[in-house]
């Protein structure tokens, strides 16, 4: 099992404890105290501390340690089902050519199954004879385990997407090298989506993502028009397109476009007669329709022009005006001069320097730290 956190102490408590496997953690330049904490509540975990923020990319060092043929992903707030990585084992063993199991995903206390399992298991892709599930060209990282060579192989994720939709160009790399992807539904995992995300900083870094998959993957018309839906999209679409574009010299070193089998595949999942399946639009819709994700702050339920209840703290909304030209992943000083440039006054830019000296993931981080400043 591979697991990758950055400050989240509270939820490695819950979930660390439920796992059946051999644990690797890998941590993303944890501020919070989480790698010490780990050490001496669950002295099995193996603790990877990479001291700085790589994503995805965290999950390849953990795949790198690991000594098992297959490794079993989760996030800090997700399980596997009692047996289900046996299960999982077993199938991986009689499918040879299968890479990722797809496994599903059951969200919350109320265990309801994740709408993207549906539509998994309705892929117009079907069943391969030698494979033990309907074929899929998209997955959820926390709920997959994949054949430990297969992934390394072809790199693992990347830090061009960096995370947040990272495993469709995976995908679509180890179906190129004609490896097998399914839906297996038997293989059960939970996930109970921790509180402290930023749905509005994830649907831009969805828009982002998408268009730098795009870029990195498909035919120059399907980037086309992935930017003119990005442009279409209101703020968030247009603050998506725009991160885009600073990540882009990147995204055009990698670009490899897909052999036609897989690109076809690609777009019959996108126009296909029944349900399409799990790319990573649809993916990233779902997860942020979800009213588990609902950013919860220091600052909830405060309208633009109210005072902090710290004296001295920036308005949070009126501080994401002055930020929003920020590409997260962003150190301190990338906030203090993305203010300066969007014209913050004095006391603004005060309480940025104030800030731990760390990488923030999106805004909802950068306005907790202002908020819990010393």
């Amino acid at each position: 099992m591979v697991v990758a956190s950055r400050d989240r102490r509270d939820d490695l408590e819950r979930s660390l404890a439920r796992h059946e496997c051999p644990v690797i953690l890998v941590d993303n330049g944890s501020a919070d105290g989480s790698p010490a904490f780990v050490r001496r509540r669950f002295p099995r975990v193996r603790v990877i501390e990479l001291g700085r923020n790589l994503g995805a990319q965290a999950r390849n060092v953990g795949a790198r340690h690991a000594s098992t043929p297959y490794v079993a992903f989760a996030d800090d707030d997700s399980w596997w089902a009692p047996g289900a990585l046996e299960r999982a084992a077993d199938v991986l063993d009689a499918h040879p050519r299968l890479a990722v199991l797809a496994g599903r995903m059951l969200v919350g206390p109320e265990e309801r199954p994740d709408p993207i399992c549906a539509e998994m298991a309705g892929s117009p892709l079907g069943t391969e004879p030698d494979l033990p599930g309907p074929s899929v060209l998209g997955f959820m990282a926390c709920g997959a385990v994949v054949r430990r060579e297969a992934y390394l192989a072809a790199g693992g994720f990347d830090d061009v997407v960096f995370f947040y939709g990272e495993e469709e160009r995976l995908a679509v790399d180890l179906a190129a090298a004609g490896w097998g992807l399914s839906y297996v539904e038997d293989v059960v995992a939970h996930h109970h989506p921790s509180p402290s995300r930023d749905p509005q900083g994830r649907r831009v870094l969805a828009v982002r993502n998408a268009l730098l998959t795009a870029v990195l993957r498909r035919p120059w018309p399907v980037v086309a028009r992935s930017a003119l839906t990005a442009a279409c999209g209101g703020a968030e679409g247009r603050r998506g397109l725009w991160h885009a574009v600073r990540r882009l010299p990147r995204a055009l070193a990698g670009r490899r476009v897909l052999p036609p089998r897989i690109e076809a595949a690609r777009r019959l999942l996108e126009t296909g007669p029944r349900t399409p399946g799990p790319g990573l639009l649809a993916v990233l819709r779902r997860m942020s329709d979800q009213p588990s994700l609902r950013v919860v702050g220091p600052w909830q339920g405060m309208n633009s022009g109210e005072e902090s209840p710290m004296t001295g703290t920036p308005n949070p909304i009126e501080l994401q005006k002055h930020l929003s030209g920020v590409d997260y992943p962003a150190r301190r000083d990338d906030l203090v001069r993305a203010a300066r440039e969007q014209g913050a006054d004095d006391e603004m830019i005060k309480a940025l320097q104030e800030v731990p000296d760390r990488e923030y993931d999106g805004p909802n981080a950068v306005s907790k730290a202002v908020a819990g400043r010393s």
